[in-house]
């Protein structure tokens, strides 16, 4: 399926600050997601990065300046503000920000803001003790009070050579920041879905575990994917290596009896439950409290309990459960039997031993059954692409 920037007009304001360089990664990645990206410079900007820089990546004409004959702004100044869905500013420096909050129009950027009835968003970048000063909080308060997004900062290293907050957003991050935006009247707006990722890990003593091969790879797609619909989305997710999705709520847990916790209170107003995690189905009856030394045994035999079946606990009126199965052999039997006894909507089933497919890769194919005897093939594509035919099922079943 198409991605959800294909085809939309994203205009990108640059501004003066040492992290436009980002501002090229984000065109490119924009570009490179089909959108079709319109960049706005300051004077400031191009201090730091020149407009050929764009122009190469978007293969459209740069904005630079409001009087020059060639300039598309030039002619009306409102051409951009009209046709784009999504105006971003990245990175936005504490003076683009006070012009923007105090009405005022007298650059490329300032004037598109102005213009525009489309969302906006600003992501600052600036030295910490600016972006702490008195006036940039208000200005930043007055945006948001407006509706405006504010996209970070982020704490960090800065170039002052002082750490605190005021780091752009890594380009991944504002790349689902526009998507929120953009979906924000997304067919699952409204709506809430809870989503489980990665593989628990059941303590053995303080240092080791038991643990399995889930990346959670497949699992934060679908809280992405759902976020670009317009849920309010909630990541129950276990140990992962992957970075916190932009606008999704994130809860960490370690064990298959956290998740089963923190998932059986997130699931009381809940629409839906996506359970994509790993979740250990054994767990040692009584870990040690001390670092098992090795010793000169050759043997360690450790006692195992069942962990609860947490799937097939939680239980809802209206709430849309969906499940995954992981299998190596007679895929399609086991899905069906996992499907009944949990009493599912849904189940998507997977070949863990294809290297396509399996385990910490970034595609995957599937098999959906549902309650109906229905069965859908997903052919082999992106596991965000993946997510959204598993997501069009789910808004199907919650109408």
């Amino acid at each position: 399926m198409p991605s959800p920037l294909e085809g939309k007009h994203i205009a990108l304001g640059v501004t003066g600050s040492i992290a436009c360089y980002k501002a090229v990664d984000l065109a490119s990645k924009l570009v490179q997601s089909g959108a079709l990206v319109d960049v706005l410079m300051t004077e400031g900007a191009q201090n730091f990065v020149s407009p050929l820089s764009f122009r190469s990546i978007t293969h459209r004409p740069v904005i630079t300046d409001l009087f020059r004959p060639e300039s598309e702004l030039s002619i009306n100044h409102v051409a951009i503000a009209e046709r784009s869905d999504v105006l971003i500013v990245a990175p936005a420096t504490a003076n683009t920000i006070a012009r923007i909050a105090n009405g005022i129009s007298d650059d490329p950027i300032t004037t598109t803001v102005l213009a525009t009835k489309a969302p906006v968003i600003i992501a600052p970048a600036m030295d910490a003790n600016m972006y702490e000063n008195p006036a940039t909080r208000q200005n930043v308060a007055r945006l948001e009070s407006w509706g405006y997004v504010m996209a970070g900062p982020a704490e960090g290293r800065l170039a002052s050579g002082l750490t605190g907050k005021g780091r752009l957003l890594e380009p991944q991050q504002l790349l689902g920041c526009i998507g929120m935006a953009l979906g924000r009247k997304g067919d699952l707006a409204g709506r809430k879905v809870v989503v489980s990722a990665g593989g628990t890990q059941e303590a053995i003593d303080p240092v080791r575990v038991i643990a399995n091969h889930s990346s959670g790879k497949m699992g934060y797609a679908l809280a992405e994917a759902a976020r670009d619909r317009g849920a309010r989305t909630v990541l129950v997710s276990a140990p992962t290596a992957l970075s916190d999705p932009y606008g999704v709520e994130l809860i960490r847990v370690g064990s298959a009896r956290e998740m089963r916790e923190v998932l059986l209170g997130q699931c009381d107003d809940a629409d839906a439950l996506i359970m994509a995690a790993a979740v250990a189905d054994w767990r040692p009856k009584e870990p040690s409290d001390r670092k098992v030394k090795k010793g000169k045994s050759n043997e360690w035999n450790i006692e195992l309990i069942k962990n609860p079946d947490i799937l097939a606990e939680i239980k809802g009126e209206g709430l849309v459960k969906v499940g995954f199965a992981a299998e190596s052999e007679d895929f399609l039997d086991n899905a069906q039997s996992k499907l009944l006894s949990k009493d599912l909507h849904l189940i998507a089933v997977n070949n863990i031993t294809a290297e396509d497919s399996g385990f910490a890769v970034d595609t995957n194919r599937v098999i959906l059954l549902d309650r109906e005897g229905g069965v859908q093939e997903i052919p082999l594509m992106s596991k965000y692409d993946v997510a959204h035919h598993l997501l069009d099922r789910v808004v199907t079943l919650l109408r």
